[in-house]
């Protein structure tokens, strides 16, 4: 039996949840980036995520829970997850894979649209190139970090850190919450 491993992981994930929370700064960022998303939608423009690995499957959940629902039926919101193979796979074989998302983001990237990304260590080296390009492109910038928040925290207009150095699956489980409360929010502020 393993009960006391559960109990320890259950309590491990309260922890670090708690760790972000208690900070009040992440209130605002959470404010903040509902009202950038919101603004982006109501203004024509669209959410474009992506991430590598377990981050890969928070920037498609992201999206999913905009284009599909969250809790209540709504309009669907032009998001787009950075994830198509044949893409991903041309771009990594012709470029080099730190170019998989840039190259994206370069050719459908526009200045009213918000590039959400996820980078547990914050220092994916094609998330950082995605970034490159957004900037060029005058568009918005979230992204979801730990640790530190490392080279992407300081390239992002808001970035939600979760402060844990340890296993990646801790801070992903922050991101997930933050994804559902953001979405939760954006319901409501698009309704306004």
């Amino acid at each position: 039996m393993y009960k006391n491993l559960i109990c320890d992981e259950f309590r491990k994930s309260l922890y670090v949840s708690e760790s972000f929370f208690n900070k009040e700064k992440n209130f605002q960022y959470i404010n903040n980036a509902v009202k950038l998303i919101s603004h982006s939608f109501k203004n024509g423009g669209k959410v474009i995520s992506c991430g590598n690995g377990g981050s890969h499957c928070d920037a498609m959940h992201f999206s999913e829970e905009l284009i599909g629902r969250y809790r209540d039926r709504r309009a669907s919101y032009p998001a787009l997850v950075i994830s198509d193979p044949s893409c991903i796979t041309c771009i990594g074989n012709d470029f080099g894979y730190e170019f998989v998302f840039s190259r994206y983001i370069q050719a459908v990237g526009n200045c009213n649209d918000i590039l959400v990304c996820f980078s547990t260590s914050g220092n994916s080296i094609n998330i950082i190139k995605a970034i490159e390009i957004a900037r060029l492109k005058n568009m918005k910038v979230i992204s979801f970090t730990g640790n530190m928040g490392g080279k992407i925290a300081d390239l992002s207009d808001i970035d939600f850190c979760v402060p844990y150095c340890g296993y990646s699956d801790r801070i992903q489980e922050v991101h997930i919450k933050i994804i559902h409360i953001l979405v939760l929010l954006i319901e409501k502020e698009m309704m306004k």
